[in-house]
């Protein structure tokens, strides 16, 4: 989805949409990364969304098993928590409020069903020292019914190319998300995604590629 249609969809502020992008800049190190790369950064939530409401849960490990993060599953990652400035911006109260009732039509559920939704902040960094692999561990599905990535920022970086795939790896094709707000919505039960490693334009220089990634699960699936 580019993200003008994303944005005329959804109906957020040119000032919702700056806050919620500026707080990229305050992301920890992601200290799980069992490659050894330091080159990620992230914050993370857990929402129950139920209807219209959108009930943010204490905060709790992310957790996927090797069956999805062959590098790093079976673990109980814990990362900083999203700010409470992000978890209310209106920028991500219109992404639960549009979606959710999509997806609840299209998994035919009733409106007194619930989803556990985990909102994930990433910053990928590269330099000349480094490379910055978005999804470290390739091509993948996150073990969840559907997910949402969106691309908040690309500063100096080259590539960072999504390659989606069907349930067995076979390519079904490729694009870049390119522009602030330019989006993908998966369905995660029949999808695999990945992204291409970025590197640097002007090595010199800071290079980095911020996206939010959304994720909703049925309520009573989720462990």
């Amino acid at each position: 989805m580019p993200a003008p249609g994303l944005q005329a969809m959804l109906g957020w502020s040119a000032r919702d949409w700056a806050a919620f992008a500026d707080s990229w800049r305050g992301l920890g190190p992601d200290r799980y990364m069992a490659d050894g790369g330091r080159y990620r950064r992230r914050r993370h939530a857990a929402f129950e969304l139920c209807g219209p409401d959108a009930q943010r849960k204490p905060h709790q490990p992310h957790y996927q098993s090797r069956d999805y993060n062959r590098l790093n599953g079976d673990v109980q990652r814990w990362f900083d928590p999203v700010e409470p400035q992000v978890a209310t911006n209106a920028v991500l109260h219109a992404i639960f409020g549009t979606l959710t009732p999509l997806f609840d039509t299209l998994d035919r559920r009733g409106p007194a069903s619930c989803w556990h939704s985990e909102v994930h902040q990433f910053r990928i960094e590269t330099s000349a020292d480094e490379i910055g692999r978005p999804t470290p561990e390739g091509l993948h599905r996150d073990g969840v019914d559907w997910v949402l990535v969106l691309l908040v920022a690309r500063e100096n970086v080259a590539e960072g190319v999504t390659d989606i795939g069907d349930a067995d790896g076979r390519g079904l094709g490729r694009f870049t998300l390119c522009e602030p707000g330019d989006a993908v919505l998966l369905d995660d039960q029949r999808i695999r995604h990945g992204v291409t490693p970025i590197r640097a334009v002007l090595p010199n220089l800071p290079a980095y590629r911020d996206a939010l990634v959304v994720t909703w699960q049925a309520q009573d699936r989720a462990a």
